[in-house]
């Protein structure tokens, strides 16, 4: 992968990135890990996938903690911070990535549990964690960022607004963080090529990710969003705490 960071820019930092042994969320880990932070892989159901990226990391000079954790679970999520607290004392860098909603086989009220309320309970837990100059990133996407004022796709509605449910109540946050000196950021983007909400979306609408493609020039693919999402964590908190990637203009401003 190239430079996202430059070498060293995180060197003593530690980064946890939720939902980090695949996607997105891997590759945001790696680039942290690239710029010389320690950093914790957090997985829910992949643990070989999660050491194997782990044992890269390691490669690079830096420490690499292997967590698994399910996220709708209080108590996994407290265990995770306890371990996290016991390998390294301090987190500088949260990426609220981990996100799902269109598995089969879930509750109803899987999306909202896991895209608000488990993004509420990884933040609070975390903030013993956390101290002044650290940051925490929502992960989004457009489709969600804007559900109240563009419509998405009827398969992924339910996602959108239970990923925007999730923002508002983390927003809703942001002045508290603010007197810790906290920095929140949400970072927002289209649709992502090869991520599994693409292929789910794709599997029950065929066509859906060729016809946002079409309408937008161009979706980023895992690597080039992960980029952005890496940035976040080290550049000035925009005046109204969101990053947003790649155009916007199929929709309508907040």
């Amino acid at each position: 992968m190239s430079d996202v960071l430059p070498a060293g820019s995180l060197a003593g930092k530690v980064a946890l990135v939720t939902g980090s042994s695949r996607g997105v969320g891997a590759d945001t880990v790696r680039y942290f890990a690239e710029a010389g932070a320690d950093v914790v892989i957090n997985f829910r159901n992949k643990a070989p996938r999660a050491e194997k990226l782990a044992t890269q990391l390691r490669e690079l000079g830096g420490r690499a903690l292997v967590v698994g954790a399910d996220l709708t679970d209080p108590a996994s999520v407290a265990e995770m911070m306890e371990q996290v607290r016991a390998e390294y004392g301090h987190i500088d860098v949260l990426v609220l990535n981990a996100s799902g909603g269109m598995e089969s086989g879930m509750a109803a009220d899987y999306a909202l549990t896991l895209n608000r309320d488990a993004q509420l309970s990884v933040l609070n837990a975390a903030l013993s964690l956390l101290g002044e100059g650290s940051r925490v990133i929502f992960v989004t996407s457009h489709q969600a960022h804007f559900i109240r004022t563009t419509k998405t796709m009827p398969e992924y509605e339910p996602v959108a607004l239970s990923k925007r449910a999730g923002e508002d109540a983390l927003r809703e946050l942001v002045p508290s963080l603010a007197e810790k000196g906290i920095g929140f950021t949400v970072v927002s983007g289209d649709m992502i090529e090869g991520t599994i909400t693409a292929t789910l979306l794709e599997r029950a609408n065929p066509g859906a990710i060729a016809e946002r493609r079409e309408s937008a020039g161009k979706l980023y693919n895992v690597a080039e969003f992960a980029a952005e999402v890496a940035l976040a964590a080290v550049e000035p908190v925009p005046a109204d705490n969101t990053r947003l990637v790649g155009d916007t203009s199929d929709f309508v401003a907040e």
